[in-house]
């Protein structure tokens, strides 16, 4: 089977692998058919993503096709479609215990720690595979990203009441808005890239959109009377950024991160103190949130009319990668088609 390998940073290259082998027992063999491009593959390709080491298969974002069963698999068939959560825990240590799936000590996300999806097929633990044959395979391969936005949105604990700031308006930060809208909230939306603000309010007609600017305190209060957000979630993996959250949020407020970047968060203490700030990380997505966004997208509650904005193909991904780099091509969200 045929595979793409980002050998070094830049390098991307079409390689030959061993066909698949039976699946074992607790295992499905999936056929890749969707894969959205991750701004883990983004920063990868660049040379600067965390935790990352060459060379490696990419690919997280994963639509399949169910093609073989291991003998103790019930939950699926062939020739389901389905949505892949694509970390899993090398050990059962105590997050695991504690239902912390997500940021377990030795876990390994695909595409980052082991090999990913950029292949024809592979093989994983049926547990983490979730039946998803009401919804196209777009929608599947949204599920991921979407869920990465769901569960930061579970860790903010949003009440009815908050004023919830998204800052990032890339794709996670999207899925993050989509998320937040749901608890009822009022939901503002702060970035620098003008075309993906006018994404947002086309999209969400009642999300506040902000451009980054020198005062972005005064420009909070001009929307919100005088008020700042009691809840902001920075999908923008950026030092600055994150760190100008703790002027942005309200007294008794919270902070999530959602992104992350190599190098230490620094913040004025005393400030820290005299909000009562409570800061939260969030890390991937568990299993109710892919099963949670299985629900919504097929009852319609949430939608990805417009989310991708462009498709690549399988065949010539390793030569047409690096048009997602450029301004002119507005990306907000790619997948790749493999047939």
């Amino acid at each position: 089977m045929q595979a793409i390998v980002l050998e070094q940073p830049e390098v991307l290259k079409k390689i030959e692998l061993e066909a698949p082998q039976p699946p074992a027992p607790n295992d499905v063999l999936l056929k890749i058919k969707r894969l959205g491009v991750c701004g883990t593959d983004l920063h990868a390709y660049k040379g600067n993503q965390p935790f990352f080491s060459y060379p490696r298969i990419l690919g997280h974002e994963i639509a399949a096709e169910v093609i073989a069963l291991g003998e103790n698999v019930s939950h699926l068939k062939i020739g389901d479609r389905c949505a892949v959560m694509p970390y899993r825990n090398k050990e059962i240590d105590q997050a695991v215990r504690r239902g912390k799936t997500n940021c377990g000590s030795t876990l390994s996300v695909l595409g980052v720690h082991e090999d990913g999806a950029m292949q024809e097929y592979i093989s994983y633990p049926a547990q983490q595979v979730f039946p998803a044959n009401e919804l196209s395979l777009d929608q599947i391969a949204m599920i991921e990203p979407l869920a990465i936005g769901s569960h930061a949105v579970e860790r903010a604990d949003i009440q009815p009441d908050d004023i919830v700031l998204v800052v990032g308006a890339g794709p996670i930060g999207i899925g993050t808005v989509a998320m937040a809208l749901l608890k009822a909230a009022k939901v503002l939306v702060l970035d620098m890239n003008q075309n993906r603000l006018d994404y947002i309010a086309e999209k969400f007609p009642s999300v506040a959109c902000i451009k980054l600017n020198d005062a972005v305190e005064n420009s909070l209060k001009e929307v919100l009377n005088g008020d700042l957000p009691t809840v902001i979630l920075d999908a923008t993996g950026n030092k600055e950024s994150m760190q100008k959250c703790f002027e942005y949020v309200a007294q008794g407020g919270t902070i999530v991160y959602i992104g992350l970047f190599i190098g230490d968060v620094v913040f004025h203490d005393p400030l820290f103190h005299r909000k009562e700030i409570t800061l939260k990380s969030s890390r991937n997505a568990v299993a109710t949130d892919f099963t949670k966004l299985i629900r919504l997208l097929k009852a319609g509650l949430v939608n990805i009319d417009g989310y991708i904005t462009h498709r690549l193909t399988f065949d010539t991904l390793h030569e047409t990668f690096t048009k997602l780099y450029s301004p002119e091509e507005r990306v907000i969200k790619a997948v790749v088609e493999f047939d």
